[in-house]
């Protein structure tokens, strides 16, 4: 007598061999194709009732094109009456593995129990990305202790020995039989099998069976994958590239596409997710994937980590890349309204054509899902923004408050370090006396090494001070581009005086009396006092340039002979002479000095419609 070995751990009978999966997971569905192709199988076994087959054989033919196999309850009179269906997905195992059959001419058999009423069993997996590293039959065995018996009497234990008994009739037929089935049933049906229980053949009954395609906007409530990455497996299918890894690898390709997907329509936005951004978000995902003792992340898990480190706009283009299936038939274009024809999915309902709403089974089932809310901030619809725009007051504007503490506080960063520049410039070096004055100067100390005297620095108390500071974030500025431009007045002693010139706030309204602009730049008068609007104020009319209007008013408001400057590049020499004309001089301060993700967010700024409109602006502002 020959000895077991691991590979008849999933033996059900001599003829008979289990592939236990979970339904809905591309990488079940990649091991039940290699394990169709790697043994001499003439026959698969399905658990699915056998009035599907032809519906469900057709519907692969039509794959990529995802569609639905739905049968109507056969009890009208129950008060959750509605559908079962069988999702045509190319990641769902028992799919793949009749494509298989199918393309090899492998007998294919479906086993499952007809039933007027289906009821699914589902539970909570572990994911299945562990069989990257574990054989089936010890992902199984890790599994099976955790496995529950079917309730007595209940239509799944009924449906255990119904299809345990097709199994011992397929094995008078055929020589080799793969069973693939749902984790939760294969050790059942192996009990029923070896303990040869039996069921009478059930009462028929009437149940049409239809197909429908489904709306490829609810796709994502259908397909057991994310739509991309189910799209990634089906590309691979096409074009023989490598799909073994594409739970790891598609979920990167997929970031990758709503990058460019932010690239085509906010550049300035997706120029911001850098690989160092990238970079942290993949370690945010990771670690949201294990917090919910996962391997591979969920939607959730994607989108709250896009959100968090790079914002809403992120966050909405990785949801809307993840529900995009390359292969639909169908239009996804919300401005060509519902096909009539497709099914509509919703969580465990559906709009069903020529029957309206109603509740939808999964024949499959997969993973158990806990459904959970992520608010984002949507893009408003052009006919929305348009309607803003005729409702808005151009005489009453104020700022946001938040970014007001914000853009202040950087501003005295910046005046602080300009302060230190001013006083750098008054240092002196002189030899070491009595004391080591404020620290020995290393490059004096050692240019004189041959004498061997020390040298000490001698900084004294700055002379001035800093009043004005001047950004320029974009040098030359377009004046096509800043179209708007403007001088605020300081609300209390703690807010500077502005002037600035910016993007034109009224092509991006972003809510009700909400719109948000772009500085190119921008002048901070503090401590803050009144002083002539700058771009109306005739003694700055012989400057040519935006950058040389806005420079001219420090140097003409400013009571310091300093003025610091913060520009992309060094100061220019029409703005050294601009300084001369107003006997001022320029303190420069590079913009690459300061973080480049921290200056893209501090130029971003919002105009409100009134004062009153700062009672709801959070619901429409949120920090990137």
């Amino acid at each position: 007598m020959s000895r077991a070995s691991a590979d008849d751990f999933l033996r059900i009978g001599p003829k008979v061999r289990a592939l236990p999966i979970i339904h809905g997971s591309g990488d079940c569905a990649v091991r039940v194709r290699e394990e169709l192709l790697a043994r001499p199988y003439d026959c698969l076994a399905v658990p699915l009732p056998p009035s599907f087959q032809d519906d469900v054989e057709s519907a692969i033919a039509g794959l990529p094109a995802v569609s639905l196999v739905t049968q109507l309850d056969a009890d009208p009179d129950d008060p959750a009456h509605g559908f079962s269906y069988v999702p045509v997905d190319p990641c769902q195992g028992v799919i793949a593995g009749l494509r298989v059959a199918l393309g090899d001419h492998i007998a294919r058999e479906f086993i499952d129990l007809e039933t007027p009423r289906f009821v699914p069993q589902t539970a909570v997996f572990p994911d299945p990305y562990a069989l990257k590293y574990v054989s089936p039959e010890g992902f199984a065995a890790a599994v099976l202790p955790a496995i529950p018996p079917p309730e007595r009497g209940s239509q799944h234990a009924e449906r255990i020995v119904w299809m345990a008994q097709r199994l011992r009739a397929l094995e008078e037929r055929h020589e080799s039989i793969l069973f693939v089935c749902s984790l939760l049933d294969w050790p059942w049906i192996k009990d029923a099998y070896l303990r040869k229980l039996e069921l009478d053949e059930p009462e028929p009954f009437f149940a049409p069976l239809q197909t429908f395609p489904v709306d490829p906007r609810t796709l994502i409530f259908v397909l057991g994958e994310l739509p991309f990455i189910t799209g990634l497996y089906e590309r691979g299918r096409r074009e023989l590239t490598p799909d073994d890894n594409l739970s790891v690898d598609g979920v990167k390709e997929m970031v990758l596409q709503a990058r460019d997907r932010l690239k085509a329509d906010r550049p300035q936005v997706a120029q911001r997710i850098t690989p160092q951004l990238l970079s942290v978000y993949f370690r945010y995902v990771r670690n949201l994937a294990l917090v919910g003792r996962r391997l591979t992340p969920d939607l959730y898990a994607l989108v709250v980590a896009a959100k968090q480190t790079a914002g809403d706009d992120f966050a909405l283009a990785v949801a809307e890349t993840a529900r995009e299936y390359p292969y639909s038939e169908l239009p996804d274009d919300p401005e060509d309204g519902n096909d009539p024809a497709c099914v509509r999915m919703g969580i465990e309902r559906a709009l069903v054509p020529g029957w309206g709403m109603a509740r939808m089974v999964s024949r499959l089932p997969g993973q158990m899902l806990s459904w959970r809310t992520c608010e984002l901030r949507p893009r408003p619809l052009e006919r929305v923004r348009q309607n803003w725009k005729h409702r808005w007051d151009p005489f009453g504007m104020c700022s946001w408050p938040p970014e007001d503490d914000h853009i202040e506080s950087f501003h005295r960063h910046v005046r602080d370090a300009a302060k230190a520049i001013l006083g750098a410039d008054l240092a002196r070096s002189e030899k070491f006396t009595t004391s080591v004055m404020d620290g020995i100067d290393i490059r004096e100390t050692l240019r004189n090494w041959h004498t061997g005297d020390l040298y000490v620095k001698v900084i004294p108390p700055s002379r001035g001070t800093i009043e004005i500071v001047v950004f320029l974030f974009d040098v030359p500025a377009d004046p096509a581009v800043y179209t708007h431009r403007a001088t605020w007045y300081a609300e209390h002693s703690e807010e500077s005086t502005l002037a600035f010139f910016a993007t034109n706030p009224m092509q991006n309204l972003v809510g009700p009396g909400i719109a948000q602009a772009e500085y190119g730049g921008a002048l901070f008068l503090f401590p803050p006092r009144h002083v002539a609007e700058v771009w109306t104020d005739p003694r700055l009319d012989f400057a040519e340039t935006l950058e040389e209007r806005l420079l001219s008013a420090g140097f003409l408001h400013s009571q310091e002979r300093h003025v610091a400057v913060v520009s992309p590049r060094p100061p220019l020499a029409s703005w050294r002479r601009l300084a001369r004309r107003f006997d001022r001089k320029i303190v420069h301060l590079p913009l690459k000095r300061f973080g480049g993700q921290l200056v893209e967010r501090l130029r971003k700024f919002h105009i409100l419609n009134g004062k009153t409109v700062r009672s709801y602006a959070a619901e429409f502002i949120r920090d990137a």
